[in-house]
């Protein structure tokens, strides 16, 4: 049987506050797209490490692609910039989990990105399944267009096009669009054992995402099938604050 999480008995909330301390990088996330596929729980779990609870939305559990550009990227505050890994492209494939009834949060399946560097420093540091992958987008405003490719370790390609549509509302906690994007929270696993660290942002500006493309290769590279898709998101981005990683 399936462990899954309500949505009604998490503080979704409660995890927009800012952790205590010092930030331990800084980083913008430019103009992001958020596409989702609902996938069935059973095919999700043996992805997932084995402490982490499923995290549903009426039931339904979803993997997300997210496309965007990683600016000003800062990983130690203390610590001057590097040119090849301070702005590159970004896709990552993730879902969505909670941890002992709460903390919800992502698990990422994979993170692409075109600087080889931050992908093998991430990887390294922040025990993350990030590869170095040739991505290329296409912007003039109103219309995106992202292709992903990736080699190895194992081939995988992403394409999406959307046209940007009017400006969303704030997302109210218990909407399908909150519980897609509001997440300040990953899991990570270093030789088995799980770590969690924090993100903090303002929440997302949103605006509706026209698609016309938007293919489900990246899941589909980790052993998944996409099955319905939900609507897609668009936003310019939000500045972030990154918090160390945690033993759980």
């Amino acid at each position: 049987m399936v462990k899954r999480a309500s949505i009604a008995r998490v503080d979704r909330l409660a995890e927009r506050q800012r952790p205590e301390g010092p930030a331990q990088g800084t980083q913008r996330w430019h103009r992001l797209l958020f596409s989702h596929w609902e996938v069935p729980a059973e095919a999700l779990r043996p992805l997932v490490h084995e402490r982490l609870t499923l995290d549903t939305f009426e039931g339904r559990c979803f993997v997300g692609a997210v496309a965007f550009t990683m600016q000003h990227v800062q990983p130690l505050r203390w610590a001057p910039r590097v040119p090849t890994a301070t702005e590159f492209f970004e896709v990552n494939l993730r879902t969505y989990v909670q941890l002992d009834g709460g903390q919800p949060g992502v698990w990422f399946f994979s993170l692409d990105a075109t600087s080889a560097l931050a992908a093998w420093a991430a990887r390294t540091f922040w025990h993350l399944p990030y590869w170095h992958a040739a991505i290329a987008s296409q912007d003039d405003g109103e219309r995106v267009a992202w292709r992903c490719h990736r080699r190895r370790p194992v081939p995988a390609e992403f394409e999406a096009s959307f046209r940007v549509g009017l400006p969303l509302p704030r997302p109210l906690e218990g909407s399908l669009e909150f519980f897609l994007v509001e997440r300040y929270r990953l899991y990570a696993a270093r030789r088995g054992k799980l770590l969690s660290g924090q993100v903090h942002h303002a929440p997302y500006p949103l605006h509706q995402a026209h698609a016309q493309t938007a293919t489900d290769g990246l899941l589909r590279a980790v052993g998944l099938t996409g099955g319905a898709r939900t609507p897609d998101y668009f936003s310019p981005g939000v500045d972030v604050e990154m918090f160390p990683l945690r033993p759980v």
